[in-house]
This record gives structure tokens, C-alpha cells and sequence, in this order.
């Protein structure tokens, strides 16, 4: 494996740390602002920001997975569907 193949995988894994810390940083400060001040708009943004920081662990996870990846790859969409989609009705209530 080549030295700079070695490290864009390390810049990989680095950037999808830092892209699953905001997504629960989002989560936690959706969570905050539902126990605060209550309601349904609320609640559906912080259970919308909940999935979609699922749906990026499990595409971190996902990656180092070879085995069953078209599968896990189908599974770990379905969170983000959920999230989008809770995300989308907190806007539209």
C-alpha cells in the first residue's frame, strides 16, 4: 500500500469523526431545546437529528464491512430516510 494511500485513509476516518461529532453535537443541542420547551416541532427535529446521526455511524461502520455490503448498504440508508423525513414534518408542522 502506498505512504499517501495510508494517509488519505487516516484523513478518511479523521473526517468522518469530526462529521459524526456534529451530527451528535445537533442531536444533543435538539434534545436540549425539546426538554426546555416542550412541543411537537421540537420533538420531531430532535428524533429527525437522532436517525441521521445513526445513518452516519452506520456508514462509518458500513465501510469497514466487505462482507453483505450491498445489504448493510441498503440498511444503513433507512435511517436517514427516517431522519430527513422527521426533519421534514418539524418544518411543516
Amino acid at each position: 500500500m502506498a505512504p499517501y494511500t495510508e494517509f488519505a485513509e487516516a484523513l478518511l476516518l479523521l473526517l468522518r469523526l469530526v462529521l459524526f461529532g456534529l451530527a451528535m453535537g445537533l442531536t444533543i443541542i435538539s434534545f436540549q431545546a425539546y426538554t426546555e420547551n416542550g412541543g411537537k416541532r421540537l420533538e420531531s427535529a430532535f428524533i429527525g437529528f437522532a436517525f441521521i446521526s445513526m445513518g452516519v455511524a452506520m456508514t462509518s461502520l458500513g465501510d469497514q464491512t466487505d462482507s453483505l455490503e450491498l445489504y448493510f448498504s441498503m440498511a444503513e440508508t433507512v435511517p436517514f430516510i427516517i431522519g430527513f423525513g422527521m426533519l421534514w414534518v418539524s418544518l411543516y408542522r
